[in-house]
């Protein structure tokens, strides 16, 4: 997956003023953007997504431009193709396991086509879900949760995945386990990742291109062996 991105953005309150200036270009289907908290990664994410408009610069993915302030081009969330993991997973406390996953496929009137519940059901066998069909969010574990917002991000067959710090919210020994049963699954439907996170044992385990970010900018971009040498130099 080619990404070339050079945006800026710009935000200004009564406590802090924050300057995005998001620069790089990669070509491996495995991108970490990493760094601290505060330093652009999420926005950057965001504006991958459609979820944030730069004041000014340009988006490409796979040649296909999403964004050119130049050309004032924006193309919406929705026609993006692109899936989308909250840090939260952001599920609807409303609705059930099996409506949270189907969401993003309702058509009008809010129903949902045969052939799109056919493969709501099939994303959730693949994260061992099923069971879970009809309970609301409130009623199951974290890890659990992280399953049906992956499912939801992947049911609509996208471009590509983005996930901003998925394993956060999660104790040591559950992130290890989802990181492999991540990864098998990514590998099993061939789906591009960029990945937001400030944990080294994120880049350690999913490789590819690393954009290190630090106050709003990209400081390098280095392989993850290259990045996980730097950072034991710097322990």
């Amino acid at each position: 997956m080619r990404i070339t991105i050079n945006i800026a953005k710009s935000y200004k309150s009564d406590t802090r003023d924050f300057h995005l200036h998001s620069e790089f270009a990669t070509s491996g289907n495995r991108v970490v953007l990493f760094g601290p908290s505060g330093s652009g990664k999420t926005l950057t994410l965001r504006a991958i997504a459609g979820l944030m408009r730069p004041d000014t610069g340009s988006i490409t993915v796979d040649g296909r431009i999403l964004v050119d302030t130049a050309d004032r081009v924006f193309v919406p969330p929705r026609s993006r193709n692109i899936g989308y993991l909250f840090q939260d997973y952001a599920l609807f406390p409303h609705l059930t396991v099996r409506q949270n996953v189907g969401f993003g496929l309702k058509r009008l009137f809010g129903r949902i086509s045969p052939e799109n519940a056919e493969r709501v059901t099939r994303i959730m066998d693949l994260f061992g879900i099923t069971p879970l069909a009809e309970v609301r969010p409130s009623r199951i574990s974290g890890g659990q949760r992280q399953r049906v917002a992956l499912a939801r991000a992947l049911v609509g067959d996208p471009k590509a995945l983005l996930l901003d710090e998925p394993f956060s919210a999660l104790d040591v020994p559950l992130r290890q386990r989802l990181r492999v049963e991540l990864a098998s699954i990514l590998n099993r439907l061939d789906i591009p990742l960029v990945m937001v996170t400030h944990d080294p044992a994120d880049v350690a385990f999913f490789g590819g291109d690393v954009v290190h970010y630090a106050e709003g900018k990209v400081k390098e971009i280095l392989s993850a062996e290259a990045m996980r040498r730097s950072l034991v130099r710097v322990a």
